[in-house]
């Protein structure tokens, strides 16, 4: 099986549902219920040489068992992938969002969370080092509602189920604060030209859940 990259008329036609639905049959393949696509990288390289156009933006964490294109099966042009540790927002993942929807027309914004993280453990363990300190403390409101919801997991950060835990709210609270920081993000949100979504990443397994965060 061969593909290409996507084209603006191709990309055009996409629904924000048709785009996410595109991702989960990808990590479907990268998971094996299917082949993965067979890429000829040069020939991608030439196609998208002189122009892209990504059907989605996807948001996740630094985490070396996590890349975005691969786990999503998808190639070169295809996807924005903007990763900071944690997945937590700042300004500059705002304007990248902005860019990657509003002037070059991607339809999906994923926030894409996973399991043993280490920077929600270090938002639980309360980590303090250097410019770190001020990074995992945007995901310490997670932590929070987390020891609050989940009582049985006594915000232990040696409990796997906790960490899961808390990498979910902390996917939930960046896609409530997306719309509330960019107001361009907003309005194409609400007359449906994206949407705002939310998965996690398993890294034990490889597989990719959309809209587990409660």
């Amino acid at each position: 099986m061969e593909t290409k990259t996507l084209t603006k008329k191709e990309r055009d036609k996409l629904s924000p549902s048709d785009v996410q639905k595109r991702l989960m049959k990808g990590n479907l393949r990268f998971t094996g219920t299917k082949e993965m696509i067979r890429r000829d990288y040069k020939k991608e390289i030439e196609e998208t040489a002189s122009g892209q156009f990504p059907c989605a933006v996807v948001l996740g964490c630094i985490d070396s068992r996590v890349p975005a294109e691969i786990v999503f099966d998808q190639g070169i042009g295809n996807i924005f992938s903007i990763r900071v540790a944690g997945n937590v927002l700042n300004n500059d993942v705002i304007g990248s969002m902005e860019f990657a929807c509003k002037v070059a027309g991607a339809k999906l914004v994923v926030v894409l969370g996973h399991t043993r993280c280490g920077a929600v453990k270090g938002a639980c363990d309360d980590v303090q080092l250097g410019k770190l300190t001020g990074l995992v403390d945007k995901i310490k409101p997670a932590v929070i509602k987390a020891i609050r919801d989940e009582e049985a997991y006594y915000g232990n950060s040696y409990n796997s189920e906790f960490l899961e835990a808390v990498a979910k709210k902390n996917v939930a609270y960046v896609i409530e604060a997306i719309p509330e920081e960019s107001e361009v993000l907003k309005k194409m949100a609400k007359i449906g030209q994206i949407e705002i979504v939310g998965a996690m990443y398993y890294v034990e397994t490889g597989r990719v859940e959309f809209d587990t965060m409660n």
